[in-house]
């Protein structure tokens, strides 16, 4: 039981990492089977869009999923045009407000695409059979052998290996190709991503130990407030049912206003004069949120991204 309990504690402290691990696994095996089970290179004209739509269109669906299924998504625009008249705000404190959380957003979403791109290369069949149709091969190879015959030959190079005796070395060479490609998308991926890293910690207004104590909170507070959640609603579907059914008399029960569940949902904001750890900390310390409200302005400092990533443990991200 302990070296269970261990495990579990291992996975809930790196449940990101895990998230993350899991994403691109499931890519690199959709990818496999898309290569191996649908994928097929007409080999004539078509193999320009054909392998494009493969190489490409999956990944720009990864993508859009990203953002679909992370939970600050949703958070950041949930009840915002009902909030800002309709959508209309200044521009330049919407994107204030807005760019840094989707920045956040956009790079955790862009995982999966990546990793669908960079595999896809790696096996190389995608981008054999979109080379194989496109103008600068025709021009580079066919600019001394005819055209149309030449043409046909390079559109059949995904389908018959043996017409590198004619086109010497041009399947190798489109393979060598694919995967440089892929090596430079991890490579870039990865700088960027150290970058990014780096340029967050080093603007980071709060100590190392800070940021790890506010992550902890961030983490039990979305814990415990989930469960009281779970409870508060049971309790008063339980009262409200009673009563209808059995024609008692409603029993009181307090709940939460509508300004007091807007007051605590926006994005929370960082502030050197206060020192709070979420909105509902604010909240709670400021008279239950009378005497100050959120300023919907101001954002997270880049070294705070991981703040109120709340709902994201429920999905693996």
């Amino acid at each position: 039981m302990e070296k269970l309990h261990g495990m579990l504690d291992i996975c809930i402290r790196h449940q990101t990492v895990l998230g993350y691990s899991l994403v691109s696994l499931l890519t690199v095996a959709s990818e496999h089977i898309f290569s191996s089970v649908l994928f097929r290179c007409p080999c004539s004209s078509w193999n320009l869009l054909y392998g494009s739509i493969f190489l490409l269109v999956p990944a720009f669906i990864l993508f859009l999923l990203g953002f679909v299924v992370n939970a600050r998504t949703w958070h950041l625009l949930t009840g915002i045009c009902p909030r800002r008249k309709g959508c209309r705000s200044d521009p330049k404190e919407t994107c204030t407000r807005c760019c840094p959380v989707l920045g956040q957003v956009t790079a955790r979403a862009a995982v999966a695409p990546l990793t669908w791109v960079a595999v896809a290369l790696f096996r190389a069949s995608f981008y054999e059979c979109a080379a194989s149709g496109s103008s600068p091969l025709k021009n580079l190879v066919c600019s001394e052998k005819g055209g149309e015959a030449c043409q046909e030959l390079l559109f059949q190079i995904p389908c018959n290996e043996k017409l590198s005796e004619k086109i010497p070395g041009e399947l190798l060479r489109l393979q060598a190709q694919s995967q440089l490609l892929g090596w430079l998308v991890i490579t870039v991926t990865v700088t960027g991503y150290l970058i990014a890293t780096c340029v967050s910690h080093c603007w980071s207004p709060v100590s190392y130990l800070q940021l790890k104590f506010w992550k902890i909170y961030q983490q039990k507070e979305w814990e415990l407030f989930e469960t009281k959640a779970k409870e508060h609603a049971t309790r008063l579907a339980e009262i409200n049912t009673n009563t209808f059914f059995e024609g008692t008399n409603q029993e009181q029960f307090v709940t939460p206003s509508n300004e007091d569940w807007w007051k605590i949902s926006p994005l929370y904001t960082f502030s050197s004069q206060e020192q709070y750890y979420s909105t509902l900390h604010k909240y709670v310390k400021t008279n239950r949120g009378n005497s100050v409200r959120p300023r919907e302005g101001d954002q997270n400092p880049s070294g705070l991204e991981f703040v109120d990533e709340t709902n994201e443990s429920e999905l693996g991200f």
